[in-house]
């Protein structure tokens, strides 16, 4: 008799609605809305949703397991994945390749917001886990550390940083 896995083998219908899935914090101006998980794709990919306030910038840091393919819904995002830059708006798309050091920012004057697929799926829980810590406030950054290795996700200090910074009159999260 073959074993039964309780993780689905194939994807299952999920209907998301506008406005719907579950929203955190990952750092001060950045954002998160659960669109599809990792068990509702049979884990091929998941979706987030990334608000970035005026200022917002995700820090420089390195994916070792998955890619993420990002699309601009409002506003403008900055991109930077290993020498290249790019400012992308509305309808713009962007893949950001595993192993490339990258950082995401709000690179205008109005909020904005993007689409995340993330495949293979998994990376969803590092964002759950991390807003669960900043739901009660912020974190140590010791906490943080703790939680970026147990899903292989360096940070990064890549020395065009405070260059990007300074253009865009960024808010680094403090770390």
């Amino acid at each position: 008799m073959a074993s039964q896995s309780s993780a689905p083998t194939v994807a299952r219908l999920k209907v998301v609605q506008p406005g719907e899935g579950r929203a955190g914090g990952l750092a001060p101006g950045v954002g998160v809305v659960f669109k599809i998980d990792g068990e509702d794709s049979a884990g091929a990919l998941s979706i987030v949703e990334h608000p970035f306030a005026v200022g917002a910038l995700v820090p420089p840091h390195v994916h070792t397991l998955e890619d993420e393919y990002s699309i601009v819904l409002e506003g403008e995002i900055g991109f930077r994945s290993n020498d290249r830059e790019v400012v992308l708006g509305p309808g713009g798309y962007i893949i950001k390749p595993r192993g490339e050091v990258h950082a995401m920012w709000n690179a205008g004057s109005v909020p904005a917001r993007m689409i995340e697929v993330i495949s293979p799926a998994g990376f969803e829980r590092f964002f759950r886990e991390l807003t669960d810590l900043t739901a009660v406030g912020a974190p140590d950054p010791a906490t943080i550390a703790a939680l970026a290795e147990r899903y292989q996700l360096p940070f990064a200090e890549p020395d065009w940083l405070p260059d990007v910074i300074k253009r865009y009159g960024l808010t680094p999260p403090m770390r």
